[in-house]
């Protein structure tokens, strides 16, 4: 039932909307970086773009976690997969997807701490527990790296589901420490921005990336065309302002090779989920 969750309520969309799923249908694929509800928002103007420019109905579908997320994609499941950096390499590497395109804004994890507290340097996080979101996250990853790069063994690391309960469970005490994104911090709203303070943040790292199906490789040149001129319209420059995104690009050479320690990472903990 949790697989088929976001899948009826997004048909159930598109029913009311006046799309039927009958033919060929492009699936697109959101990683679950919040609620199902949020990304079918968010995305509904890229989906009827695309509908109409492409001229086939297009659905949008999520997963419950990252994980799920991953183990989709590489079982075929999307058309075109929006993902993190790392899973994006990932399916591509494993499952032969296509690399198109990213955002313009940086994306970079952080490590955040309340400000009001005692912990101001990493070896202070020794001993104790700390969040992240699921395992396979690139935020998540990242911080696991960092505490190791710092000599820091927590005595847990946590995992919740979204950035503001990371947020709220670092204020109240219930961890030392949170992994996140930058974009997701700012997001926050200004009071609980002001209770937390950066510990660390990452290097730049690819963000959210588009990758397209192999099987769909023949509409490549069609899909990009698509894409692009989506970006020039007002609904799409709302998306990026609104999101902090800035607009699509190019990926920069070696961007994707420099996931392959991340989605190393993902692949094992994928193949521990079979």
């Amino acid at each position: 039932m949790k697989r088929l969750y976001p899948v009826i309520m997004i048909s159930l969309f598109l029913i009311l909307t006046g799309f039927a799923s009958a033919g060929d249908v492009l699936v697109i694929g959101i990683a679950p970086h919040t609620s199902p509800r949020v990304i079918l928002e968010m995305y509904a103007p890229l989906r009827m773009y695309m509908e109409k420019t492409l001229g086939m109905s297009v659905e949008v579908v999520t997963a419950p976690n990252f994980d799920i997320f991953a183990q989709r994609g590489l079982a075929q499941e999307f058309d075109i997969a929006v993902t993190t950096g790392h899973q994006a390499r990932l399916l591509q590497n494993d499952a032969k997807y296509i690399p198109l395109l990213t955002y313009k804004a940086d994306f970079k994890a952080v490590a955040l701490v309340s400000a009001s507290g005692k912990i101001k340097a990493p070896s202070e996080l020794q001993g104790r527990d700390v969040l992240g979101l699921s395992r396979s996250s690139l935020v998540t990853l990242w911080g696991q790296h960092w505490l190791t790069e710092n000599n820091v063994v927590p005595k847990s690391i946590k995992y919740v589901s979204a950035s503001d309960s990371v947020a709220q469970l670092v204020i109240s005490g219930d961890a030392a420490a949170g992994f996140t994104s930058l974009a997701n911090y700012q997001k926050l709203e200004q009071g609980v921005r002001d209770q937390l303070l950066i510990l660390a943040e990452s290097k730049p790292m690819a963000g959210r990336v588009y990758v397209l199906n192999n099987r769909r490789a023949a509409m490549q040149k069609e899909i990009d065309d698509a894409l692009w001129a989506f970006a020039a319209t007002p609904e799409a420059q709302k998306y990026f302002e609104t999101n902090q995104l800035e607009g699509y690009r190019m990926l920069k050479s070696n961007e994707m090779e420099d996931m392959d320690i991340y989605a190393d990472e993902t692949r094992k903990l994928i193949d521990t989920l079979k």
